[in-house]
Formats: structure tokens, C-alpha cells, sequence
């Protein structure tokens, strides 16, 4: 860690500039200026810095219209247009969203009346054991409602692809068609790339499996009961204690529950660990490969002109604003036949994941990044000024 941060002060990635009391040494800049208040050695980003750290950090850069941390200087066209949306298209899509999520809020609560939730082990809660027509009836309208949400936001079509496996025979070399057949061979899990909170959307209104989540989640009003129908498996990522082993040997039970049993809902796995620019594939974490089961991979994209729907470098409530405003918005999906992993792969988590992670960047002709997390928090610091001693206590969690 503390290598990396050395080697970003020698490129000149990371400046550090002695502040005095009176503040007269401030940062010019005022969208990637550091508090000079909070402490005497902070981080200042120039024109040159930005690019040394884009190079650095490259998953996580935005390349849109709007710039680094959406903040760039826009054309006045552009300013126009914004406006227009703001006083017209911002406040119907923001009641129309907030329409559904009630709407599903209160079927949920309906179908959840007189009925205990399910409880496992760390305080896991969750409705999904629940079967018949209020099963049915919380998972059709969850994927219509789902659905209905991302239309809402822009996406009025969702262009699916599905791959099937190349036959052994040279002369059939077809491998793309549409509305591929169900598979006969029943995934544990469903394994994406992640690039927006968009992305759990769209796995809602297409198959409607449980996620991992924070804890807090499950506490949040509307949310919380909506992520319990779902069945997610709650983790406190900030944790240091067992809770993490406990979380895993849940979702390890899940995913091959879901691959034994048709009726139990699929587990929808993130294994990169956070979102990206939509350009680049993370190491994949392990977690989803302990049950050995096959996984089914998805691949998603979101071309875009002007705004990108990415949730890389850029504020949430910039980014739903900014979304709301662009009156049309693209998802590109890529459906992977199904991953049996072989007997070494069963017996090699790591070998499994890797595997998966480079047939999905090979087919998504995504580019393959050693960074993560903590390369992120360290990108994200530096954008927004924060100091030397917070960047490096991120970095330690």
C-alpha cells in the first residue's frame, strides 16, 4: 500500500503542497481542490496529475461529454439542454420512479402480511422460502415492475444477445442467435460484470435473483422489505470480524440451493467487488466459486453519446440527475451459455474464477485490470482533495 502511494508521489500523480494557516496556498481549482482547513498536507490534482492518475486507474475513468467526476465544462448547447430537462423531463421521470417503487413497496407488504420471514444464521432475513401466488405474485411484478422502472429512465429497448456453444463441427460456427432456448443444465449463480446500481434492474426484471447487499440496505424504508423479498444476503463490508465467513458460507449454500432446487431463486453475484467504467474486467473474488455449482455469465454495456450511465468516478446524486436528463439511454446485454466447471476447477476456486473472468472479457472484448477496491478509494481520494492520512487509512480497510 504504501509503496503504491510512493510510486504515485514519484510520477507526480499525487502533489502534496504545504498549506498555511491563513489558507493563501489554496487550490485554484475548485471542483478537485482539497480542504485545506482539515488538514496541513493535502492532496492537490492538476491538469498533469489528472492524466498521470487516468492512466494509473484506468477502470474507473469517465470519458463522456460531462468529464472527470461528471464536473467538465460543457458547451452551452449542452448547458440548454440540461436545463430543459430539469424543468421537464427530471420531474416526471423522478414521480414516475418513486410511483413504482410504492406501487411494489405495497405489493410486497400485501404478499408478505401474516407470513414470518425466513432467518439464518448473522441476522440474515429474507421472504424468498415463500411459495405459491405470493411467490408468483412478488416475482412477476417484481420483473415487470423492474422493468417498468428502467423504461422510466431512458432505456426503451434492451438489446439481449445470446451465445451458444460452438459446435465441434468447423462448418457450424454459428454462436449467436436470439431467444435461446432455456438451458437443460439449471446455474447456481449468475455471474455480471458491474458497472451501475442500473445493473440490479435489469437482473430483476430478467430473472429476479437474490444479491448480495449491505447490511443497511435491509433496514432502508421501501428498499429494505423490496431487498428481503428478493433474498439478499445481507454483509457488512466494512467489517473485519467472522462476519465475512458467515456471509460466504451463506451464499455458498444459496447458490447450491438454487442449483439443486428450480424453485429457489438464482444468487446474482458481482464478483469484481465494485463498479467500473464499463470498459475494463476486475479480479474476480472467489466467493461465488466456493459451491462448485455451473454459473451462468452475463455481460453488460451501456453505449452512450453523450452521458454515461456508468457509476465509475461521479457522485450518486450527479449521476441519477444526470441520467434522469438524458432522454434516451442503452443497455447491450451478452447472455454466455452456461460454465461447468471442470473437476480442477471444482477444486480450485480461484482457477475457476479466473477461467470465467477471461471468457467473459474475451466474449465482451472487455480489457483485463489488476486494480480494485482499494486502487478506487485511492482514485476517488485524490479527485476529491481528500488528504494523505485519510487516503492511506482507506486503503488499510
Amino acid at each position: 500500500m504504501e509503496s503504491e502511494l510512493k510510486s504515485l508521489t514519484s510520477n507526480s500523480t499525487l502533489q502534496l503542497d504545504s498549506v498555511g494557516r491563513d489558507g493563501s496556498n489554496k487550490d485554484q481549482r475548485p471542483l478537485l481542490k482539497s480542504d485545506s482547513s482539515v488538514s496541513a498536507t493535502s492532496v492537490t490534482v492538476s491538469s498533469e496529475t489528472l492524466q498521470d492518475l487516468e492512466k494509473k486507474f484506468p477502470a474507473y475513468v469517465r470519458r463522456d461529454a460531462y468529464g472527470t467526476m461528471g464536473r467538465g465544462e460543457l458547451p452551452l448547447s449542452e448547458k440548454l439542454l440540461l436545463a430543459l430537462a430539469l424543468v421537464t423531463l427530471v420531474p416526471i421521470r423522478f414521480v414516475a420512479g418513486f410511483l413504482i417503487l410504492v406501487l411494489y413497496y405495497l405489493i410486497c407488504r400485501f404478499c408478505t402480511l401474516f407470513s414470518a420471514p425466513n432467518r439464518e444464521e448473522d441476522d440474515q432475513e429474507d421472504y424468498a422460502h415463500m411459495v405459491g401466488w405470493r411467490r408468483a405474485t412478488i416475482v412477476r411484478s417484481g420483473r415487470f415492475l423492474s422493468r417498468a422502472m428502467l423504461f422510466v429512465m431512458g432505456f426503451y429497448w434492451i438489446d439481449e444477445t445470446y451465445r451458444i456453444p460452438r459446435s465441434n463441427d468447423k462448418d457450424a460456427d454459428e454462436n449467436e442467435c436470439k431467444g435461446l432456448s432455456e438451458e437443460s443444465e439449471r446455474p447456481g449463480a449468475i455471474i455480471s460484470n458491474h458497472v451501475s446500481y442500473l445493473d440490479i434492474l435489469y437482473h430483476m426484471s430478467s430473472s429476479f435473483p437474490s444479491f448480495v447487499a449491505k447490511r443497511s440496505v435491509g433496514k432502508l424504508p421501501l428498499v429494505g422489505l423490496i431487498s428481503k423479498c428478493l433474498g439478499c444476503v445481507y454483509v457488512q463490508r466494512e467489517s473485519k470480524s467472522s462476519d465475512f465467513k458467515g456471509v460466504s458460507g451463506v451464499v455458498t449454500e444459496r447458490v447450491r440451493t438454487a442449483h439443486q432446487n428450480k424453485l429457489a431463486p438464482l444468487m446474482m453475484l458481482f464478483p469484481e467487488g465494485t463498479t467500473t467504467n464499463g470498459d475494463y474486467l476486475l479480479p474476480f473474488k472467489t466467493g461465488a466459486f466456493l459451491s462448485k455449482a455451473p454459473v451462468l455469465p452475463v455481460i453488460l454495456r451501456y453505449p452512450y453519446k453523450r452521458f454515461s450511465p456508468a457509476w465509475d468516478s461521479i457522485s450518486g446524486v450527479r449521476h441519477v440527475i444526470l441520467l434522469l436528463c438524458q432522454f434516451v439511454n442503452h443497455i447491450e446485454v451478452t447472455r454466455l451459455p452456461i460454465y461447468d466447471p471442470s473437476e480442477q476447477e471444482k477444486e480450485d476456486p480461484k482457477l475457476y474464477a479466473n477461467n470465467v473472468r477471461k471468457l467473459m472479457a474475451s466474449e465482451g472484448n472487455l480489457t483485463l485490470s489488476d486494480i480494485g477496491l482499494p486502487e478506487k478509494r485511492i482514485y476517488h481520494a485524490a479527485l476529491n482533495g481528500n488528504s494523505l492520512p485519510s487516503v492511506l487509512r482507506q486503503k488499510d480497510d
